[in-house]
């Protein structure tokens, strides 16, 4: 969403040596398809051949053929998605500002936000007291009927993940649902 990237292969001096490990998951909306692929030199690309035919499948042919019709397609879709995304990503980041106690860094590309929700540790609500966030995922699904996930299998503890990857009707009435929730602890 921000800033302009630039592929380290795109630099002729070590052009040889660099391998691209991607997929077709976000930037061609196939998520689910499990379809990957790498860009490196033909030497190290074939021992990638072996080393892959050795532990993994095959992907279907129906799969293989989407692949091929994303990759030489317009990218019209893809620089629209990218737009709505960056929309999104904009109103979320004001709605998680409305909310007292929460802090979060704008992301830089990924549909997700990873607010910072250790404020709310140590209150509580009725006989449920937030000791964590993995507590905080709880009483959002159980009083919010919100499903987050816990930052601690991306090694932040103290924050909740939040996909912006629906539409923007039910993007906001996930947070105001999360803002309701959060209201009430004490």
């Amino acid at each position: 969403f921000v800033g302009r990237h630039e592929s380290i292969a795109s630099f002729e001096s070590i052009k040889e040596r660099v391998v691209i490990v991607n997929g077709l998951s976000k930037g061609f909306a196939m998520t689910g398809w499990r379809l990957g692929y790498i860009a490196a030199h033909a030497t190290i690309a074939k021992a990638c051949e072996k080393l892959q035919g050795q532990f993994t499948s095959g992907a279907n042919s129906v799969t293989q053929r989407a692949a091929i019709v994303a990759m030489n397609g317009s990218l019209k879709p893809t620089t629209e998605m990218v737009a709505e995304f960056a929309r999104r990503r904009a109103h979320v980041l004001t709605l998680i500002a409305s909310i007292p106690g929460i802090t979060c860094f704008a992301p830089e590309g990924a549909f997700y936000t990873f607010p910072d929700v250790s404020s709310y540790f140590g209150k509580r609500y009725g006989d449920t007291t937030i000791e964590s966030a993995e507590d905080l995922c709880m009483f959002l699904l159980h009083t919010a009927h919100v499903s987050t996930v816990t930052g601690k299998a991306f090694g932040e503890p103290n924050c909740i993940r939040l996909s912006f990857a629906n539409s923007m009707e039910k993007i906001e009435e996930g947070y105001r649902r999360i803002k309701t929730a959060l209201a009430l602890l004490q």
